[in-house]
């Protein structure tokens, strides 16, 4: 008898497996980090093989944690890291190149070209898109461009392109299926809408070959089989969806107007808005929520690059803390941030700004800043980002948006999440399971197969740990606002100025 659902959550500094069981409660996890590489400023890289063999090796620990085996599991769920793009050799399942991250930056000045050509409003009305080196398409034409004979290669079908979840599958499968969901495919700037299809112009645009392309299939179904010597049986691969979908399934955001953020590496709104394309007025994008039972869903989503980041950021570039865990002490060590800001814009910013060309900034020091201060800046910042893209979704979707469910790791963090009710004057709703990414990649596998039987019995799972209300006043919340605004405006268009006015041979040239 089949008793729980495995989820391969793989994220962009770990990777991460959890068997939930048909209650969504968590039986065993298992996590382990992996190394991040940076070969020039701006850019940032993965290897897929350490992806994979992370990926794989958490699986199977969490199974064994669990005293499960691949007989008692009823299928295998995939959330994934987004945008990050990987090409590898059909015939021997070898990466041609480190994986290409979504955070990465080497391709701005080609999407700025893009831009300046005027195929922004085509971009848009095709894929739901903003022109961003964030999204797939630039760093895949960037491999193609610069390992020797890859787009050769590509046009005669003998390499391989996917987003993480493609990767994975194909591993998992033994290379028997290469494909991805729509709403992975939504994120490359490749993929039509409208037609729930690779767009030829945009293939032409970014001049990618079809045949390097993944098969796009639903979110929720039956993919294929493990293959031998993955597990010690085979089990049913039977979901997909992006890290941020996926958290959007699992918070059961099943109706248009709810809403969720994830706060991880970066933090991530999505509205559910129904299964029509919502345009945006505010450089929000419109991406597919998924594809299951028959139909396709789609979203509103505003991206903030650097979330959870700045508090690694504060413990592995500062020194500032031992572990992520103790930036909450650190940061109640003070009663406020003492007039800092810190605009974590490490690698540009997301909605509703859109300027990669923005740095990192932190305003308001003075003699007596203390770490507290900056501690305590850095979780604020985070909620700001956040406040800026409610109150352009609520502007698009028309929607007041009652309250803002939350998760992932930094969710956990009270002053965080109280802050964040604070700034936006709304309730924010921490549900018991605060691991939604992987629950909504269960939730999909297991409906495919039957293990829950509908969305309904989903909902009834999802239930609520806390929920925050605002206690600060809405004058003070709204003059925080301002001062956050006047710290972001002197932190955007940062590296584009100053490699204009660099002189010959200094550090920006």
């Amino acid at each position: 008898m089949k008793t729980a659902v495995l989820a391969l959550d793989q994220g962009t500094t770990s990777s991460r497996a959890i068997v939930f069981d048909g209650a969504g409660a968590i039986r065993a996890s298992a996590q382990q980090e992996f190394r991040q590489i940076f070969p020039r400023a701006g850019w940032v890289e993965h290897d897929p093989r350490e992806i994979w063999t992370t990926q794989l090796a958490t699986a199977r620990r969490a199974l064994a944690e669990a005293g499960l085996s691949a007989a008692d599991i009823a299928a295998v769920g995939i959330a994934n890291q987004r945008e990050t793009t990987v090409v590898w050799d059909r015939a021997t399942g070898a990466p041609i190149h480190n994986a290409i991250v979504w955070q990465d930056r080497r391709t701005a000045g080609f999407c700025e070209l893009l831009r300046r050509d005027g195929h922004a409003e085509a971009m848009r009305r095709a894929t739901g898109l903003v022109i961003d080196a964030y999204f797939s398409g630039s760093k895949l034409r960037w491999i193609l461009d610069r390992v020797p004979g890859a787009r050769d290669r590509a046009r005669r079908g003998e390499l391989a392109f996917g987003t993480i979840d493609s990767w994975l599958l194909w591993n998992l499968t033994g290379g028997a299926v290469h494909a991805t969901d729509p709403g992975n495919a939504s994120r490359t700037m490749l993929f039509n809408l409208g037609a729930g299809a690779w767009d030829d112009a945009m293939l032409a645009l970014l001049d990618i070959p079809r045949e390097v392309l993944p098969e796009v299939r639903a979110s929720s179904e039956v993919y294929a089989e493990t293959a031998a010597g993955v597990f010690d049986g085979p089990i049913a691969v039977a979901g997909i969806a992006g890290d941020q979908q996926a958290a959007l399934f699992g918070q059961s955001c099943f109706t248009r107007g709810l809403a969720k953020n994830t706060y991880g590496t970066g933090c991530f709104m999505l509205m559910h808005t129904g299964e029509q394309p919502a345009p945006s007025a505010h450089n929000l994008i419109t991406t597919v929520a998924w594809r299951a039972g028959g139909r396709t869903e789609f979203a509103l989503e505003g991206s903030v690059f650097i979330g959870g980041a700045v508090v690694q950021w504060l413990r592995d570039g500062l020194g500032l803390i031992k572990s992520s865990r103790e930036v909450e002490a650190l940061a109640a060590g003070v009663p406020d941030s003492g007039g800092v800001y810190l605009v974590p814009a490490f690698a540009g910013l997301g909605a509703p700004h859109w300027d990669q060309f923005a740095r990192g900034t932190i305003t308001g020091i003075t003699r007596g800043t203390t770490a507290g201060h900056i501690a305590r800046a850095a979780l604020e910042g985070i909620a700001f980002q956040v406040a800026d893209v409610l109150a352009v979704m609520r502007q698009d979707s028309g929607l007041a948006m009652d309250e803002l469910r939350v998760d992932g790791g930094a969710s956990a963090n009270d002053l965080l999440m109280q802050f964040q009710a604070d700034i936006l004057q709304a309730p924010v709703v921490r549900p018991k399971v605060i691991e939604t990414t992987a629950l909504g990649a269960a939730y999909l596998a297991g409906l495919a197969v039957g293990f829950w039987k509908n969305r309904d019995e989903v909902r009834r799972a999802w239930q609520v740990d806390r929920a925050f209300e605002p206690r600060m006043a809405a004058a003070a919340a709204a003059h925080r606002r301002s001062r956050w605004a006047e710290a972001l405006r002197r932190a955007r268009d940062w590296e584009e100025h100053s490699a204009a006015n660099a002189p010959a041979g200094g550090e920006d040239s």
